[in-house]
């Protein structure tokens, strides 16, 4: 899920450290090896959102030092910004998929191993998070166009 052998190895000493600080309560699960596995898939998502935030940031900073005008920079920082925000509206499973597949660059395959959803399901979400921020984009600016 992380592409990367030494975070996944953090992950698993993390899992196997809250595992053992429940140890006295794992009767309680029917299957341990499915509730590792949800604590695994939680904490690895929780990584990415972290990985995510310190991309965009990334990002932003590489748009910042190119060679445009004082308007070009504004113009660009103001869309991301607008974008950035939309992405935070939509719903948390929408969200993490457009993150993932247009940010990250994870294939559809990838995102619904990652989700547990199959890929079909990832391009529905995938298609209706990107109508919704495009939708919400072009009534925004044709009502600021409208208004001027």
């Amino acid at each position: 899920m992380l592409r990367n052998v030494p975070e996944a190895e953090d992950i698993v000493q993390e899992v196997l450290i809250r595992l053992w600080i429940r140890r006295e309560k794992l009767s309680a699960y029917k299957s341990i090896e499915a509730f590792a596995m949800i604590i695994t898939k939680n904490l690895c998502l929780d990584k990415l959102k972290l990985k995510s935030a310190k991309t965009d940031e990334l990002t932003q900073q590489n748009e910042l030092h190119t060679e445009k005008t004082p308007y070009d920079d504004m113009e660009t920082r103001d869309s991301y910004d607008k974008i950035q925000k939309l992405i935070g509206l939509l719903p948390d499973q929408q969200r993490m998929i457009i993150h993932m597949r247009d940010i990250e660059g994870y294939t559809y395959e990838e995102i619904a191993e990652i989700m547990d959803l199959t890929e079909n399901t990832i391009r529905v979400n995938l298609s209706r998070a990107r109508k919704k921020i495009r939708e919400t984009m072009i009534k925004k600016y044709s009502y600021e166009f409208t208004k001027n």
